[in-house]
């Protein structure tokens, strides 16, 4: 489904982002990161920790490319607009959204269900997410970019 689609079923909203909103985005990113490297705060916690890092830069790209989710789902329709903003390949979308589900249920309903493993592995993609979507802005968006 395109943005346009998305724009017409009023899942997002047309946005006009500011370089200081992009900045901060990334600034959350980039604290999230950091404190997902945190071992001694468990491998739920880190999952959670990289996730937010993961949003925060999906939404970033989503406001350079002149849109803002609705509130309702707002960590899948973020996650799952990064094939229509950078180009995301679906099978990282697809393991986003395998973590996304991981995350609300460790946080909502069941502790304990993350593994190590899989905590590196989403700081790893929230990581390579992160330097992705810096690259595409600063090719496609550098009046946004100027700042980061």
């Amino acid at each position: 489904m395109s943005l346009e689609n998305w724009l017409n079923d009023k899942l997002i909203v047309r946005h006009r982002a500011s370089a200081g909103e992009i900045v901060e985005l990334l600034h959350i990113c980039d604290r999230d990161l950091e404190k997902a490297e945190i071992i001694e705060l468990g491998p739920d916690w880190r999952l959670s920790i990289a996730h937010n890092a993961a949003v925060q830069t999906a939404k970033a790209a989503l406001a350079a490319a002149g849109y803002r989710a609705r509130k309702e789902g707002q960590h899948y329709l973020v996650l799952q607009s990064l094939a229509s903003t950078i180009k995301t390949d679906t099978s990282v979308i697809d393991q986003l959204d395998k973590f996304r589900q991981k995350r609300n249920i460790s946080d909502y309903e069941r502790a304990g269900m993350v593994t190590e493993q899989e905590a590196e592995e989403m700081i790893a993609l929230a990581k390579q997410l992160r330097a992705d979507v810096e690259h595409w802005l600063r090719v496609r968006y550098p009046h946004l970019a100027k700042a980061i």
